[in-house]
């Protein structure tokens, strides 16, 4: 379903209250790390498939302790697997939050950009027909697009991606 134009105004307070409320939600969480991109993509990763497993081991290495080798910790284990629960669901509304916030940002930078492109092929328009003081906002707005190949008489069109 396409999205109708989006006509709102975030209030500064509005956004200082978002910003601390962001805040105090990674206040809350201290012990987030930040993995290289390297060790992101060498590192094993539980996901749907491997959760099961973690879950169904864990339960059994509690069940079968003799069988635990000495350098697992049960309980760190426990800890590190409840914890991965409990982020999965706070994940999974970010992650809902961020899509929404990403898409509109794409869309109201789209609104802002067309009409700015409007506005810009209106000065054009205007410069040539000389009306005065037009040239100064056309060559200012220009230097957006200088070095794009384009011709003198066509500005650039929105890429609709």
């Amino acid at each position: 379903m396409p999205y109708q134009n989006i006509s709102f105004e975030l209030k500064p307070d509005e956004k200082s209250e978002i910003m601390n409320l962001i805040n105090q939600v990674n206040s809350k969480l201290p012990f987030l790390v930040n993995l290289t991109p390297e060790e992101r993509k060498e590192i094993p990763k539980m996901g749907d498939k491997t959760f099961p497993f973690v879950s169904k081991a864990l339960e059994l290495a509690q069940q079968n302790p003799q069988l635990v080798p000495p350098y697992v910790n049960v309980e760190e284990l426990k800890r590190d697997f409840e914890l991965s629960v409990q982020l999965r669901d706070i994940l999974n509304l970010i992650e809902q939050l961020y899509e929404k916030l990403s898409d509109t940002y794409l869309a109201v930078g789209s609104e802002a950009y067309v009409a700015a492109l409007s506005f810009y092929n209106s000065a054009k328009s205007a410069a040539k027909a000389n009306v005065p003081g037009t040239d100064t906002i056309v060559n200012e707005l220009g230097k957006r697009f200088v070095g794009q190949g384009k011709s003198q008489g066509s500005a650039p069109q929105p890429n609709p991606q």
